[in-house]
């Protein structure tokens, strides 16, 4: 029995999420379906990070162990064609020792919300930003988000569904960083990082920091909602197309 570890990315539209469920296609099911093709196996692909419906990756990592003798280049390339047409690839496959997991073994994980402020809807990058007919200041979002980095209670920022025992994390680091892309309207990228997050914990973040940038909120009203430790406080919850897991360090 060998394990490997996977990174992939994919586009999280057409998918319930990363989780197998029975109410339509996710991530994990498509790759477990990919192996099962691929070697006649039944196994369970392990995720670095759930994520949720039309939530995507470019640097989602996991694993799965397989009995079949072969290589890692091998698995790499079999997958991915076993998974056409899925939007669903495999950048990477290494073979990796047993106590290696995808999930607990993650000493940290970077998440990327985007954001296109133009009066007109996106075609091109439809499903993949959060569209905001009005300009943001980039400035002030970064003066919220500021107020959001360290050691905290997140309660205001939790989903109500998160199963995870404390709703304390260490947020690393919470950059704004915005890019005029002329007639193509001003992009807002969000960028987070901590060792894990919260159950719609970036996303709350950044539908938040959404009042701020419009001149709505103030930054002290983002500290105002974190002590609160009541999700009415803070913000609506930004969608999920805007978010990306872009890497999990290990």
């Amino acid at each position: 029995m060998a394990r490997y570890k996977l990174t992939l990315e994919y586009d999280g539209g057409p998918f319930v999420g990363w989780q197998r469920q029975d109410n339509g296609p996710s991530v994990q099911a498509a790759l477990e379906a990919a192996v099962f093709r691929f070697c006649g196996e039944r196994t369970t692909v392990q995720g670095a990070g759930r994520t949720d419906t039309g939530v995507h990756a470019s640097g989602q990592v996991a694993h799965v162990d397989i009995e079949k003798t072969t290589d890692a280049t091998t698995v790499a390339k079999a997958l991915n064609a076993h998974m056409k047409p899925a939007p669903i690839a495999v950048l990477a496959a290494e073979a990796v020792g047993q106590d290696f997991h995808a999930r607990f073994s993650a000493t940290g994980r970077r998440y990327l919300y985007r954001i296109l402020c133009r009066p007109s809807r996106p075609a091109l990058l439809r499903g993949r930003v959060w569209w905001v007919p009005q300009t943001l200041d980039p400035a002030a979002l970064q003066a919220g988000a500021d107020r959001l980095i360290g050691h905290h209670d997140f309660s205001s920022f939790r989903a109500s569904e998160c199963q995870a025992a404390s709703p304390e994390k260490t947020l690393d680091a919470l950059r704004i960083e915005s890019r005029d892309r002329g007639l193509d309207g001003l992009e807002i990228r969000v960028h987070a990082a901590a060792r894990s997050f919260l159950h719609h914990q970036v996303r709350n973040m950044v539908g938040t920091l959404r009042l701020v940038g419009q001149g709505k909120w103030s930054p002290e009203q983002v500290t105002r909602a974190l002590q609160a430790k009541e999700r009415r406080a803070a913000g609506p919850t930004a969608p999920a197309e805007g978010l990306y897991l872009t890497e999990v360090t290990y």
